[in-house]
């Protein structure tokens, strides 16, 4: 009987994963998946032009939205349109169980509110307002919405920089960059709880915080040779560099593995990238035109358990 045991639990450890090439349509690109992936891509866009989104192994254009992401529990996906509606910006929550909508309001016109961020606990979004000012846009605050509600609060922020942007922390405060380094915001408020001077800028809108929240990604500050650097997330001091200089970060892929872009032998390669800077798998390649119209990847951390 134990031999038995021994003998089938070899056979679950040793068990090849089992690969899926996903096509993601209008890129070009074919996504390769493993079963076991701590990760997985749920939507994707080439700029504002329309977010794809997942169901199953498919990718379907949604053309009324300009962004959308899962949220972490899978349950609901957050999508800002593409146009005003009454005057007004909003949020649509879909229920992936029941494919029902909600329209959230987030801000009138003439200010929008985009770069979705989902908390961890998938309760609220976070998004960036911004309003156009001398011919470009730029940030003005954020606005939280409250999933289960299906309300919106947004607060102005003064003296925020033309690049800022809001994403949670772990702990549920709201963190932008600021000059050279960061700064944390309560999200009630926006009052500042926290400011991180010369700790370098965030890697992208997505996540820059490790699955444990006990480092971020940030494009190393000047005083580092370096392209990424890990910083503690309790002083946000430097603590590692990582040896690479991708093109973008979308986030991470485990505890010691970034997903990031590549420059690759005149195109690009979307690849995990280990902290010792090597290259541990490549995901898709990626072509040059791809690349050039401001392509965008959401992923989705999986849940434990089959995936299928």
């Amino acid at each position: 009987m134990i031999a038995h045991i021994a003998l089938a639990l070899s056979l679950v450890v040793t068990a090849p994963a089992v690969q899926a090439d996903l096509s993601l349509p209008g890129t070009g690109m074919t996504y390769q998946e493993r079963s076991g992936d701590p990760v997985r891509l749920t939507a994707y866009g080439l700029g504002t032009k329309g977010a794809y989104l997942r169901t199953g192994d498919r990718f379907a254009r949604q053309r009324a939205l300009s962004e959308a992401a899962f949220s972490p529990d899978g349950r609901t996906v957050a999508g800002v349109p593409r146009a005003y509606r009454a005057g007004h910006d909003s949020l649509l929550l879909t229920d992936r169980a029941t494919g029902k909508t909600r329209r959230v309001r987030t801000v009138k016109k003439p200010l929008t509110a985009s770069y979705v961020s989902w908390s961890r606990d998938s309760r609220r979004v976070a998004l960036t307002v911004e309003k156009k000012s001398g011919g470009r846009w730029r940030p003005a605050g954020f606005t939280v919405v409250d999933v289960a509600a299906g309300s919106a609060r947004t607060v102005t922020v003064a003296g925020l920089g033309a690049e800022a942007g809001f994403w949670w922390t772990p702990g549920g405060n709201l963190v932008t960059r600021h000059g050279t380094g960061l700064r944390v915001h309560r999200a009630s408020d926006g009052k500042v709880v926290r400011t991180l001077p010369g700790a370098g800028l965030p890697t992208g809108p997505e996540d820059s915080f490790s699955p444990s929240g006990d480092r971020m990604a940030l494009w190393c500050p000047s005083r580092f040779a370096g392209q990424v650097c890990l910083a503690d997330t309790a002083t946000g001091r430097v603590a590692r560099r990582v040896p690479v200089e991708p093109e973008a970060v979308f986030g991470w892929w485990d505890e010691s593995h970034l997903i990031a872009v590549m420059a690759h032998r005149g195109a690009y390669r979307l690849a995990v990238v280990g902290l010792d800077g090597r290259v541990s798998r490549v995901l898709a390649a990626v072509p040059t035109r791809t690349w050039g119209s401001d392509l965008w990847l959401s992923f989705t951390r999986a849940a434990p358990g089959p995936q299928r």
